[in-house]
């Protein structure tokens, strides 16, 4: 018996991200939030993760709680169900979600790439529970993190459905180190925040010609987006000088940077 497998690889693109907008891969939604004084509202089955990059914070409620004031240079774990962010003064947040039913149909700016969805992509919920504080706001300083021995520029947390990667350097990237890859079951998000990136892309050669593709060397601003999808070929290297901020998102969450110790707050979760 011949088994064949499905190498093919679906297109994509920067998207370029204004104050309320969502882009999204098939597991998991980004929405970059930024105001004067608004408040953003969101909806969610599973945890969802706040981002604050800058020194401002975000005043932030959970349910029915009561509105917390939590600090920038921050990421927060934000329980299933209702939650309402707003930023302080200009300041800026991403809140990314596994599942967002609060959303209208076709909310996403790349809604449209996910029609099909791809059956190659793994679902999102792989058995992660927590362990303590279920329910709680969880607040995680980010500088308070010490990244891996071998990834100093690698900072990683981690949902009960997603989990990413906090990518912060100063100036270029060294180009000639640079880490092509691929993934098989699942996509990746890259979220530039600051600084200017290149995603570089390619798709690998197979026997159908007609399937082949000329490499794509796309540039990224910050409040930018891309989903790299299963069977890509990717690397990002920030350009040009000053702060580069880059946030990989993975739903589910990575069990093999989880069972390597990589990701920071991976004691407070179980996987069944």
């Amino acid at each position: 018996m011949t088994t064949t497998t499905d190498t093919s690889v679906r297109k994509t693109a920067v998207y370029d991200l204004a104050p309320g907008t969502v882009t999204r891969g098939q597991n998991f939604f980004v929405q970059w939030l930024q105001g004067n004084g608004k408040t953003f509202e969101a909806r969610s089955a599973h945890e969802m993760l706040l981002l604050l990059p800058d020194e401002s914070g975000a005043e932030v409620r959970t349910g029915q709680g009561a509105a917390q004031s939590v600090p920038g240079r921050s990421v927060c774990v934000l329980p299933a169900g209702e939650v309402s962010v707003k930023p302080d003064g200009t300041g800026r947040a991403v809140l990314i979600a596994s599942s967002r039913a609060d959303l209208a149909p076709g909310a996403a700016l790349n809604e449209r790439d996910y029609v099909p969805a791809d059956p190659r992509i793994v679902g999102s919920d792989a058995g992660y529970r927590r362990t303590r504080a279920n329910g709680e706001l969880q607040v995680i300083g980010i500088d308070s993190i010490k990244p891996p021995a071998d990834k100093p520029r690698l900072k990683m947390l981690q949902s009960d459905t997603l989990s990413i990667n906090w990518v912060e350097y100063q100036d270029a990237r060294d180009r000639s180190q640079l880490s092509p890859h691929s993934h098989t079951s699942f996509e990746q998000g890259s979220l530039a925040i600051d600084g200017h990136f290149i995603h570089h892309l390619r798709v690998q050669w197979g026997a159908d010609a007609n399937q082949w593709r000329d490499d794509q060397h796309l540039e990224a601003g910050p409040a930018s987006m891309i989903s790299i999808p299963v069977h890509l070929i990717h690397t990002t290297e920030g350009v040009g000088t000053g702060r580069h901020l880059l946030i990989d998102v993975f739903s589910p969450p990575r069990t093999d940077f989880i069972d390597k110790g990589w990701v920071a707050n991976s004691a407070d979760y179980t996987r069944g």
